[in-house]
């Protein structure tokens, strides 16, 4: 019976078979020494049995194939003596020996083997690399973007051998068989600048991580000329990418799109420097968006295109326009070559809309705009694109108890208007719409005519008056001064209460200033004309003194009538000044009316010569009844009787008094 021991050269492939035989030959010389005739002996020990169990297992199998093909009749299996055995054992550390010194070899130079893949588990791909035990790829080397294997069981992997398990296996690295393939090809075009398409595959602190063959990182600031923000919109493109950096030992790479971007833009820029010029239309690409415009790609050169010089309209941003990356016609405002600053303008391509504003919206024409936005003064409606007007908040209804614009329309709202005013210059229009209603203050003067008696609610107080609501968007004032014929008021309030119902009489109507003027007072008589229509200049009567000043007192001499009494007046009949105590109570003789002005001049002093007249008067009378009554009497005494002195008017009174 013959034994067959394993050979090497049926299990590894031949470029490792080829490194055993350089490195072990005497492997190679002993095994030949083997005589085909020897039968060694079955052994006790557990370490012999374990060896001679695999030898006999390969010799089972070797013999069964003889004897299948014809060359040999199956044989009861042979006993093994001690010598045969030994041999065996020899052999079997030798092809131990010579393995783990090969694996070391390629653990130490790296060198690259082609494996076959035998299984796929959750962690490892299994490789069959040559030697006794198999190799273990990690998974996440071999996935792509969805996260599958590359790989399936039968194909064949280059993989490079790391070091040995201790739970049995090789650890291998098919990124590091992927790096020494490629890292010619990436020194070469690292020293020539020779630009390399890659993969972005993930995100990294400070940048990407592109698969250029291997994974090589790209830095965040060498992504684009400008910091870019978001790194992960770049995951799963196709990028050109220039090897700026190689450490071979460590095995990394450092790449740059930057330095490609910013060559490709300078050639660019070279061509639209020498074109460029004020007036010129350009077509460049939408770069950037900012809150006051946009930066347009103008070919290596970036110019800005400020909010303003997008549209004759109103934006609220740059986005309301374009959006990052549209090719867009412009025209070149400024250009400072020295600073390299462009201004650019989007509307400069259409006409000006306001220059013929005046044409297409005469005063009075109704037309039809949306509403763009509201304020507490008005509302903005858009008529066309770069034109819009303002309609006033006095201008949008007839009534006055809109408290907000808000309340009559709101953004987006389509509306009628009409055209007050055109004002190129300013680029202002004005817009009412009240005036596409019926004006009430028209028919005023016929519904309410001087004298009529109306009723409503009192709305408003202020200062000078009340305003009093007869109806919807007609509004009337009371004067304050048109409040009571008697009381001086100070404000409306001691009078009226807002809310509350009155009645008032119409005294004016002025439609065209859009006023109503009522009084209340007037319902009641006037109480100066029965004053006027009842005394006279001369009449004495009794008042008093409601306040006094520097330069008389006012004296009440009826209920809500009010007299002045001078203070060159305000003295007996012997010239002493009387003192006008307020509340005192005098005797005043009226000695002036104006009725227009209603004004009535009152004097004490008056009062007194009154009296003095009327003394003489009386003792004039009393002469003459005596005289009348002696006619018998001397001529001297006619005589004296006839003429009257100041001394017998004192006598007189004196014995009067007596």
């Amino acid at each position: 019976m013959t034994v067959e021991v394993h050979n090497p050269e049926q299990t590894e492939s031949k470029p490792l078979n080829t490194e055993l035989e350089t490195l072990a030959p005497e492997t190679t010389a002993e095994q030949t020494e083997l005589s085909p005739e020897t039968h060694p002996t079955r052994q006790t020990s557990d370490d012999a049995g374990t060896s001679l169990d695999s030898i006999s297992a390969s010799s089972e199998d070797h013999s069964s194939t003889e004897a299948s093909a014809g060359i040999l009749p199956a044989q009861p299996e042979p006993d093994y003596d001690a010598a045969d055995f030994a041999a065996a054992l020899a052999n079997f550390d030798r092809e131990q020996a010579a393995e783990t010194a090969a694996a070391q070899n390629l653990t130490t130079e790296e060198v690259v083997v082609t494996g076959t893949v035998v299984k796929i588990t959750d962690k490892h791909v299994v490789v069959d690399i040559g030697l006794k035990s198999e190799g273990l790829i990690p998974l996440d080397q071999v996935l792509d973007l969805q996260g599958n294997s590359k790989f399936q069981v039968g194909d064949s992997v280059d993989v490079v051998v790391e070091r040995e398990e201790p739970e049995g296996g090789y650890l291998v690295s098919h990124e590091k068989a992927l790096r020494h393939k490629i890292w010619d090809k990436l020194e070469k075009a690292a020293n020539d600048k020779v630009p390399v398409k890659g993969m972005v595959v993930s995100r990294v602190k400070g940048g990407l991580t592109v698969d250029i063959g291997i994974k090589a990182f790209l830095p965040g600031s060498q992504i684009e000329v400008r910091p870019v923000r978001n790194l992960d919109g770049y995951i799963g493109t196709e990028i050109e990418v220039r090897v700026i950096k190689l450490n071979k030992k460590r095995g990394n790479v450092v790449i740059s799109r930057k330095e490609i971007l910013e060559e490709d833009q300078n050639a660019k820029k070279s061509v639209t420097l020498a074109t460029l010029e004020e007036g010129s239309i350009l077509t460049g690409t939408v770069k950037n968006l900012t809150d006051y415009g946009a930066f347009v790609d103008l070919g290596g050169l970036d110019g800005l295109l400020h909010i303003t010089d997008m549209s004759w309209g109103r934006l609220t941003h740059p986005r309301d326009l374009v959006n990052v990356g549209d090719e867009i016609q412009v025209k070149v405002l400024k250009f400072d070559k020295d600073k390299q600053r462009v201004s650019l303008g989007f509307k400069q391509l259409t006409p000006d809309p306001w220059l013929d504003a005046t044409e297409r919206y005469p005063i009075g024409a109704q037309v039809r705009g949306r509403v763009l936005s509201v304020t507490d003064y008005g509302a903005f409606v858009e008529l066309e694109q770069g034109i819009e007007g303002l309609v006033h908040v006095s201008e949008m209804t007839w009534s006055k108890r809109m408290k907000h614009p808000s309340k009559m329309v709101k953004p987006g709202d389509e509306v009628d208007t009409i055209i007050l005013s055109v004002n190129p210059n300013d680029r202002r229009i004005s817009l009412g719409m009240k005036q596409l209603q019926d004006n009430p203050w028209e028919q005023l003067e016929d519904k309410y005519p001087i004298g009529a008696i109306i009723e409503g609610r009192v709305r408003n107080l202020t200062d000078f008056g009340a305003f009093i609501e007869i109806e919807d968007g007609i509004d009337g004032l009371v004067h304050v001064s048109n409040l009571s014929w008697t009381k001086r008021i100070k404000h409306p309030s001691e009078v009226l209460k807002k809310g509350e119902k009155v009645r008032a009489i119409v005294l004016g109507v002025e439609p065209e200033n859009r006023r109503l003027s009522l009084g209340v007072k007037q319902l009641q008589p006037d109480v100066w004309d029965t004053f006027f229509a009842q005394h006279r200049v001369g009449d004495v009567i009794k008042g008093k003194i409601l306040r006094t000043a520097q330069f008389g007192a006012f004296v009440e001499i009826a209920e809500g009538v009010e007299g002045l009494c001078h203070v060159s007046e305000a003295v007996d009949q012997n010239h002493v000044p009387v003192k006008l105590d307020v509340d005192s109570e005098h005797e005043f003789k009226i000695v002036k009316m104006n009725q227009e002005e209603k004004k009535v001049g009152l004097s004490i002093r008056a009062v007194g010569e009154e009296a003095s007249r009327a003394e003489v008067e009386s003792y004039k009378e009393r002469s003459d009844k005596d005289h009348k009554d002696h006619k018998g009497s001397s001529s001297s005494s006619s005589s004296s009787s006839s003429s009257t002195t100041l001394g017998d008017l004192i006598n007189w009174k004196r014995s009067e008094r007596e």
